[in-house]
């Protein structure tokens, strides 16, 4: 699987997800799988690991971060085995630490390669998600590229005649 240190695409689009907990994660995760594939692109996916809490011993602090990011790494790896599948490519991966909006516009800024951020949106009463809500509002100013969003009621058999 490549990583944030490995040459990026020369050509195509790349299409980021944000890998969450949510549902609404899975289609916009096929979806962006499915126009890469057609579009000759490539995923690129995103883990936003929760800052470690004040620890009084900071050994402990250290552990609770580096389980985090074993955690994110290893969802990652098992993830990059479907989207290779599906898209045809290995996805770059990225595992960040902070809050998701924040370290989401910050890597957008940080890789040129990033063509397209494709996010999930929730189709429940609580709404699309705090991710979709903080970048569809006064944060889609700070986005460099356009932002699909997909929502989490599709299903595989639509997302693949949208794609």
């Amino acid at each position: 699987m490549a990583s944030e240190l490995d040459d990026r695409p020369q050509g195509g689009r790349t299409f980021l997800v944000v890998v969450d907990d949510s549902a609404e994660m899975r289609p916009a995760l096929h979806y962006a799988c499915r126009r890469a594939r057609h579009t000759g692109g490539r995923v690129a996916l995103l883990r936003v690991i929760a800052p470690a809490e004040f620890q009084h011993f900071a050994a402990i602090g250290q552990l609770m971060s580096d389980e985090a990011r074993a955690d994110a790494e290893a969802l990652l790896q098992r993830l990059g085995g479907e989207v290779q599948q599906l898209s045809g490519e290995l996805p770059v991966v990225y595992v960040r630490e902070g809050d998701p909006a924040d370290e989401l516009v910050a890597l957008i800024d940080q890789e040129p390669s990033i063509s397209v951020l494709v996010l999930g949106a929730g189709t429940g009463a609580e709404g699309p998600g705090p991710l979709v809500s903080a970048l569809t509002g006064r944060a889609i100013g700070n986005l460099r590229v356009p932002l699909t969003i997909i929502p989490g009621h599709l299903t595989d058999r639509l997302l693949d005649n949208l794609s």
